[in-house]
């Protein structure tokens, strides 16, 4: 039977290379990856265009990978609008032994279709078949709304020197081996560079065992080009009793003006610092000196409280082939 032209699996191991410090697992960057080249290759299937990443939704950690395991990237197209699709992915994986397979995290990203000279282009209308792409349907429709609240508000916050927060800020050259096929650094490339950041920002604060639990809110604004200079700030914004809540804000330009970088992507990552028995550990509290210390932290709880408005997908609707 002919499979289905709205949706796509990938299939591989979890290499060595895509290890966190420590090698025992894989890095949340690499997941990130993971997840932008199975959305991808599902949107370009459904539109037969280039297509770039605009925003990728929450993405919950909630169990490991470890290097070696055989992994199953699921891509199903869920929402489309004008020229936009909404892809929902989940993360499977198992032992290459047992091939037990279970979810290690999903999201829902959107994606534009682009035409030659990188304009929007409408894109064929996905309509539900079944039932359960009814409900797949509604939940992403219900997202689209907070999705722009939370855009809002994110882009709203200055982050200035005011600020006395501990910070980590990366610069260096995008390289040819980040390009995709129209020339810019793939999404899941700045999603890695994201959460390297992140880690390190967060590792200053707690330990080098500090590992990713979320990422969401990552907003892609403009394209990085290959020579372009980046710079990737990440933030502690708010401290839980066992969680670190990072911003992570990316700009990009030409290395001729490095004083002028514009702003090309911005997300929000939760890493908690992970203990000799597995469970998160407790954290020291972040003082809140400056205005823009306190500010920013009520912007961190203000984005919790979003994250929640939206109806969790029910669980049985993300087994691959259900229907």
């Amino acid at each position: 039977m002919e499979s289905p032209a709205d949706r796509i699996t990938l299939q591989f191991f979890a290499e060595p290379k895509d290890s966190a410090v420590g090698g025992a697992t894989v890095a949340a960057g690499s997941v990130l990856e993971w997840i932008d080249k199975a959305g991808y290759a599902c949107a370009v299937g459904w539109s037969a265009s280039y297509c770039v990443t605009a925003y990728v939704g929450n993405v919950h950690f909630t169990r490991s990978i470890a290097p070696g395991d055989l992994v199953q990237a699921h891509a199903r197209i869920v929402h489309t609008g004008r020229t936009s699709m909404q892809v929902l992915v989940v993360i499977e994986s198992a032992s290459p032994r047992t091939r037990e397979f279970s979810i290690a995290t999903h999201c829902i990203l959107v994606f534009v279709a682009v035409d030659a000279d990188g304009s929007a282009r409408p894109v064929e209308p996905w309509r539900p078949r079944s039932d359960d792409d009814r409900v797949l349907q509604a939940s992403a429709e219900q997202r689209i709304l907070v999705r722009r609240e939370i855009r809002e508000a994110m882009l709203a916050q200055a982050y200035t020197e005011e600020g006395t927060a501990p910070r980590t800020t990366f610069r260096f050259l995008a390289s040819p081996s980040v390009a995709n096929w129209g020339g810019k650094a793939h999404g899941g490339t700045v999603m890695r560079w994201i959460d390297e950041a992140a880690f390190a920002c967060a590792a200053g604060w707690s330990s080098e065992h500090a590992v990713a639990v979320y990422s969401g809110g990552i907003q892609f604004s403009q394209p990085i080009g290959i020579g372009d200079l980046v710079e990737v700030d990440a933030r502690l914004i708010h401290t839980g009793h066992r969680s670190m809540h990072i911003a992570v804000r990316v700009r990009a330009g030409s290395p001729r003006r490095p004083h002028d970088l514009a702003l090309t992507t911005t997300c929000m990552t939760v890493f908690v610092d992970r203990a000799a028995d597995g469970r998160a550990a407790p954290v020291a509290p972040l003082p809140l000196v400056s205005d823009e210390d306190h500010r920013l932290d009520e912007h961190a709880r203000d984005l919790m409280e979003l994250r929640r408005k939206p109806i969790p997908i029910p669980l049985e609707l993300l087994a691959w082939g259900a229907d």
